[in-house]
């Protein structure tokens, strides 16, 4: 039951000239569903890309780690969902690099050049013969030509748990020159970035030097995905990988400080934004979608710690859930969010327009049916101010309701 997300359409998508897409149903847990993705990328192009810090990490992401260093140039990418590929020791990084070199012998591109994606349940053997068995199907549904709807299909072939697929758009002037974003993303639970269980793909056709690619996945990681949280839990196999193609016809972007720099950046962050907040919409038994803002700290890291100490607490998400204006248990998480030298009597917080404690009391004018008023909504702002500085933050979370509990007890099964 997403909140306020739908399926995205092709006439809202652009292409991006240099990425063809292929999706086929390979059978890799369920039949009769897309389950096997292939992004096919033109010589040329610059990639980078941002992974999960779990120590635990799954051997795609071990994988697409040594392939980004190796510093060959990427030609594809290669996504299963149904399977995560973690927690299976070296046979799992042995079927890893197997789909990669039988993806790289179809293409006649090097085995490096190859980045393997996978989600789904940890623990398990991959099903690498299916995977190598359905890539002819999935190279052929790439074709000669970029469409729009391959992205549609792609957002569809990447899902777990997600009730709706997730993507994103739009288009710029850089330079005068027309410049389009399109990105793809997945993730519903197991939803916590510490760089969600979450992929991200975000590709242009602009002109950016290799050299600043693992600056700008870094940036828009940094303003988006790691601004979101369903229930605390960083996976095993978090990865963003951001593409840009060079097909657009203007002077490369040689600095995220230009001008030309920070417009591109600025309108990724939109996109790559859109595709984080929608995997918050979408998040398991999710009912409402809540901002957390953090005003008034000595900087972004100490709000960013109060604030995911509230979107983390059980006891505040069943609150929202139940639309209960237990408000308390805000303050409550604010206080042990781990800021030493706190001092509550300078905390103000507010519920949407409605002032709810100041100066870390209850407020004289609030009254709880305007908590209540609020707490019933489908989109909800919480806002501490904390009067220690003049830094702000903001991360994007969900309620936890009885579906959470039931959609997780029977994920295996």
């Amino acid at each position: 039951m997403a909140v306020h997300l739908f399926p995205p359409q092709a006439d809202q998508l652009h292409p991006i000239a240099g990425v063809r897409i292929g999706v086929t149903q390979a059978g890799i847990r369920k039949a009769d569903r897309k389950d096997l993705t292939v992004v096919l990328i033109d010589e040329g192009a610059s990639v980078g890309g941002v992974f999960t810090q779990n120590r635990f990490c799954a051997a795609p992401v071990q994988v697409c780690r040594e392939h980004l260093a190796a510093g060959h140039g990427i030609r594809a990418m290669l996504i299963n969902t149904g399977n995560a590929n973690a927690g299976t020791g070296q046979p799992g990084l042995m079927r890893a690099r197997a789909t990669c070199v039988a993806l790289a012998k179809a293409l006649d591109v090097a085995q490096e050049q190859v980045l393997p994606f996978s989600t789904g349940v940890i623990m398990e053997p991959l099903p690498h013969d299916r995977i190598m068995a359905g890539l002819p199907a999935a190279i052929e549904a790439a074709g000669h030509a970029t469409s729009a709807q391959q992205w549609v299909d792609a957002a569809e072939g990447i899902m777990t748990t997600d009730t709706v697929p997730k993507a994103a758009s739009t288009q710029l002037q850089v330079a005068g020159v027309t410049v389009s974003i399109t990105g793809i993303s997945k993730g519903a639970g197991m939803i916590r970035p510490n760089m969600a269980t979450m992929l991200g793909f975000l590709a242009t056709d602009a002109c950016v030097a290799p050299e600043l690619m693992q600056e700008l996945s870094l940036a828009l990681a940094e303003g988006s995905f790691n601004r979101v949280t369903v229930d605390g839990d960083t996976s095993t196999n978090d990865s963003f990988v951001v593409i840009a193609t060079h097909k657009a016809a203007h002077a490369p972007i040689t600095s995220l400080k230009s001008p030309e720099g920070q417009t591109l950046l600025q309108a990724m962050l939109q996109v790559a934004r859109q595709l984080a907040q929608a995997i918050v919409r979408d998040g398991e038994g999710a009912t409402k979608f809540i901002t957390i803002q953090v005003e008034g700290g000595r900087d972004s890291a100490e709000c960013r710690q109060v604030a995911y100490a509230i979107a983390h607490s059980p006891l505040v998400k069943t609150a929202f859930y139940a639309s209960d204006p237990n408000l308390g248990r805000i303050l409550a998480a604010v206080g042990y969010a781990g800021i030493a030298d706190l001092d509550q009597t300078g905390i103000d917080l507010y519920l949407d327009d409605v002032h709810v404690a100041i100066q870390g009391g209850r407020h004289p004018s609030y009254r709880e049916e305007d908590g209540q008023r609020v707490m019933k909504q489908t989109e909800i702002t919480v806002r501490v101010v904390m009067g220690r500085g003049n830094a702000s933050d903001t991360v994007w979370t969900c309620d936890l309701s009885h579906e959470y509990v039931t959609i997780n007890a029977d994920y295996r099964s």
